[in-house]
């Protein structure tokens, strides 16, 4: 096939529809699936408008003014689905779903879906979903969330969705996103649904219906038989997912309008009725190649390419129109050309229209634009002596870091009825160390939900339970275990403001437990002292807590970010400070705490802590490395050398302007990073001083690039106390 094999594609469209050979897919006709006339002609419209979008985006690109064609033709068939659900059941695209947002936008007055591609055809900042950001679908009153990259990584949070809206319901939650009785659809390629995040997330639905939970969701798997050149074994998805336990399965021919329409209404039925997930399985063609200019000749034959060309989905429309007399064959060349002569003339305004003109506004979305008059009054004193009955004498006593977050954790379930705690052993157990202690006794199943073992769906079940207005706080039990699931916050969580133009939000508390330094349960795994993960995401709140009185105070800050700001925020807790209660000498108690209540003791976003006045050097350091630079400084001013302690506290991003300030008095300044040398904190310290500090002596401690190793030697590439105390001196004394 040539490179034109779009023009291709529409010639033998035009030559059918005059010579009489087009032809219908089967002999069910609209009566056997209770369609009207009238919808099965909008239905052809929405597929013809979205196959005539795919060729416009092919002229703009060879023109210069289009920038991305992946195209939907072939797979017009999902206009069905748009029919069959309702407008406010949220939809997870796949990226050749254009014709199911265009017939979705036109059952919703004042939509315009083709004026709106052109738009992001042309990347447009008018743009209504990413205000020129992307080529993405996605409309905000549509129920559709822009999605960047449909290999999968949407799938987890379409779960997380349809969960919440059950646990919503039996929260007694009614400020929902989505309806009682919504169903969510989730749609990918054949090739994606062997991604593990895809192969994960149905496992979760399944996982939860085998239990009887409540799980409204159709994964619309539209199954083209191949991944860009890398072809599905025929038979393979059908093999792969008919006989899932917990899962309906339904097949269906995607070219065929009345098919599609009959398993469309069976699977909706099945969703929303019975609130079990749905497997659709719907055979498409894809016509033009995976991309661009992608020439599907070196990896198919020419056959092979007429084969699929001879199954196109809006021929096989026009030919049913035609024989059950609904339009003639006139009548759909009007429509076709129409359409075409619509869009000829306003895609020469499109791009016209004006683009995103410096980094500020790029910029602009990816921090979300904050809630006005959404925050939450503090809980009544009678609603927190109930709460924390069994609990009030040791309230009287300074506790360590754990026991802290766990009442910090009640507090905030208590004052924000929307929020939830999700994650791996976080219910009856109350976490591998407690920091979850007594919330499923105290709030129930619905509210503190413990999850199977895998990141990917608890973040998954964080963000799409965002999506339905609620406030996830997930918990990932170690540091090193969230790289199985950092696309959910990378790819999926950070970017949603930002593709979507500050529309869509999904305000989540990640809780992580990590950094090192913790004895008697050593290697890696546990104790994964890199944070670089994190640190380059824009848009993302890393926050790490040195005690416990701050470790309550910033998780309210955070809670506080998510609610009233849509903030997605990381909260790492070092596992080494849970439950330390000394800090000098066995038994002085001096890192323990009394609890709080809310309203006292606040830390807002970006304060750092500052401990001492010294003015011989100053130590900037965070986590673990407050701790020992205490331990350290106590020792220094026995030899007569007085240093400040600085705690980063907010490390994503750091306060530039309070740090410099706070070092101002010091001619030197040290750097005390628990985290590798290689990737860490220290390196963005040591540049930020050099920039701004340039007169003073700086240096930095962080830990080697090696990861944990067990027992004993587990603290040999860290920062010591020892250590700490030496480089002061060194840098003091010379």
């Amino acid at each position: 096939m040539s490179l034109d094999a779009a023009e291709q594609v529409h010639r033998q469209f035009l030559d059918a529809l005059e010579s009489g050979t087009a032809r219908r897919r089967s002999n069910l006709g609209l009566k056997d699936v209770g369609l009207a006339p009238e919808r099965a002609a909008a239905l052809f419209r929405s597929q013809a408008l979205s196959r005539q979008l795919d060729r416009m985006s092919r002229k703009l690109q060879a023109r210069g003014e289009g920038f991305y064609t992946i195209g939907s033709s072939g797979h017009e068939g999902n206009a069905v689905l748009a029919e069959v659900l309702r407008v406010d059941d949220m939809a997870f695209l796949h990226y050749r779903d254009a014709a199911f947002q265009i017939h979705r936008a036109h059952r919703v007055p004042g939509e315009n879906p083709a004026w709106d591609m052109l738009l992001s055809f042309a990347a447009s900042m008018e743009d209504p979903i990413s205000g020129g950001r992307h080529k993405v679908l996605g409309s905000k009153r549509l129920f559709i969330p822009p999605q960047t990259s449909t290999i999968a990584s949407h799938l987890p949070k379409a779960v997380g969705a349809a969960f919440s809206i059950g646990i919503a319901r039996k929260m007694g939650f009614t400020e929902t996103v989505l309806s009682r009785d919504g169903v969510v659809l989730c749609s990918f390629g054949d090739a994606s649904a062997n991604h593990s995040t895809a192969l994960g997330a149905i496992n979760t639905a399944c996982w939860a219906a085998f239990q009887g939970t409540p799980m409204p969701i159709v994964f619309l798997c539209e199954d083209n038989g191949i991944g860009i050149s890398t072809r599905t074994p025929p038979g393979w998805i059908e093999a792969n997912f008919s006989g899932r336990a917990g899962l309906h399965y339904i097949a269906c021919d995607g070219s065929d309008l009345v098919d599609t329409m009959r398993a469309a209404r069976e699977a909706e039925a099945m969703a929303r009725r019975q609130r079990k997930p749905v497997f659709l399985h719907m055979k498409t063609v894809r016509l033009y190649g995976h991309a661009g200019n992608d020439v599907q000749l070196a990896y198919r034959t020419k056959e092979e390419v007429r084969a699929e060309e001879e199954r196109d989905p809006l021929l096989a429309s026009a030919a049913l129109l035609i024989e059950e007399g609904v339009m003639s064959a006139a009548e759909v060349r009007a429509v076709y050309d129409e359409i075409e002569a619509t869009l000829e003339r306003q895609v020469e305004l499109a791009i016209r229209r004006p683009k995103l003109p410096d980094a500020k506004a790029v910029m602009a979305s990816i921090v979300p634009p904050r809630c006005e008059g959404v925050a939450r009054p503090l809980a009544s004193a009678e609603d927190r002596s109930a709460l924390f009955a069994d609990d009030a004498a040791a309230m009287d006593k300074p506790q360590h870091m754990a026991k802290l977050i766990s009442w910090a954790m009640a507090d905030l379930l208590l004052q924000y009825p929307n929020a939830i705690v999700c994650g791996e052993d976080v219910g009856p157990k109350g976490g591998v160390y407690a920091a979850t202690q007594k919330l499923h006794a105290r709030f129930g199943s619905a509210r503190v939900i413990n999850t199977l073992l895998d990141e990917q769906a608890i973040l998954g079940l964080a963000i799409g339970a965002a999506h339905n207005g609620l406030l996830p706080m997930p918990e990932i039990q170690f540091l090193a275990y969230v790289h199985n699931a950092e696309d959910q916050i990378r790819g999926e969580a950070a970017t949603l403001s930002f593709f979507s133009n500050g529309q869509f939000t999904n305000p989540m508390v990640v809780r992580i437990a990590g950094l090192p330094y913790q004895k008697g349960f050593g290697g890696h795994f546990h104790n994964d002292n890199s944070l670089a993960v994190f640190r380059d995401i824009p848009g993302v709140v890393l926050a790490v807590p040195s005690s416990g009185r701050d470790a309550v105070a910033m998780l309210r800050e955070c809670v506080r970010l998510a609610h009233e700001e849509s903030r997605v925020v990381v909260f790492v807790e070092p596992i080494a400070l849970y439950m330390t209660r000394d800090l000098h000498e066995p038994g002085d108690g001096l890192w323990a705490s009394l609890y709080q209540p809310p309203g006292e003791g606040e830390t807002a976003f970006g304060e750092i802590g500052v401990a001492g006045e010294g003015s011989d050097l100053a130590i900037v350091t965070y986590g673990n490395g407050f701790y020992l630079s205490l331990q350290a400084q106590k020792l220094l001013a026995e030899q007569g050398v007085s240093v400040r302690v600085i705690d980063l506290r907010w490390l994503g991003p750091v306060n530039d302007d309070a740090v410099i300030e706070a070092v101002a008095p010091c001619s030197r300044v040290l750097v005390v990073d628990e985290c590798r040398i290689t990737g860490g904190q220290n390196e963005a310290l040591m540049a930020l001083l050099a920039e701004r500090a340039p007169g003073k002596a700086i240096a930095r401690m962080a830990a080697t690039d090696s990861f944990i190793p067990l027992a004993r030697a587990a603290t040999h590439t860290l920062p010591s106390r020892d250590g700490i105390v030496a480089k002061v001196l060194e840098m003091v004394r010379g």
